[in-house]
């Protein structure tokens, strides 16, 4: 499946027992050797992420050169104490465990967004007001034009990305989930 990526948004409901019906198309994404198993876990900036096996398997390989660093273990901890490999039934549905649920907020309506190599989870109206702040200018950080000026500078070999604070000081969340 080289030069895949996922991509498109969709909005889903959560039935009583914690299932959503995964699109079609984005369940075609996560087929390794003739099955759809994957991994859901908790993503960036009040998501839930679910990646392919195989993405997985790198992760973790990348991550194991530093398990020993102590300013790692605590985001090590949560990160793998939180994902859980599952898989889609007959029809495609998911169940999302409830202690993942209840992490990021997730109640009836979500949306599923395709993102390169991973598919996220939001709560649908986290996804709508960051989507407008960002559209409006009114969103925390960059604008969207700095946003799309930095992201497509990537691909020029050699420009680097400059960062307006240091990562420890960063908010890890790159999209704030609003406080009620």
């Amino acid at each position: 499946m080289s030069g895949f990526f996922f991509t498109g948004s969709t909005v889903a409901k959560i039935d009583e027992k914690g299932r959503f019906v995964l699109p079609q198309e984005m369940r075609y994404g996560l087929v390794e050797s003739g099955k759809c198993e994957f991994v859901i876990g908790l993503g960036l900036g009040g998501c839930l992420a679910i990646y392919r096996k195989a993405a997985i398997e790198k992760i973790v390989e990348k991550f194991k050169e530093n398990q020993h660093v102590a300013k790692f273990q605590k985001f090590f901890t949560l990160f793998f104490s939180t994902l859980f490999p599952t898989e889609c039934d007959k029809i495609g549905r998911v169940n999302l465990p409830p202690a993942l649920r209840s992490a990021v907020g997730l109640q009836k309506e979500i949306v599923i967004a395709g993102v390169m190599d991973k598919i996220e989870l939001w709560p649908k109206e986290v996804y709508d007001q960051n989507l407008k702040d960002l559209l409006n200018g009114a969103s925390k950080g960059m604008s969207l034009a700095e946003m799309t000026e930095e992201a497509f500078a990537l691909l020029h070999e050699g420009v680097e990305t400059v960062r307006e604070k240091p990562a420890s000081t960063m908010n890890p969340l790159y999209f704030e989930v609003p406080t009620k």
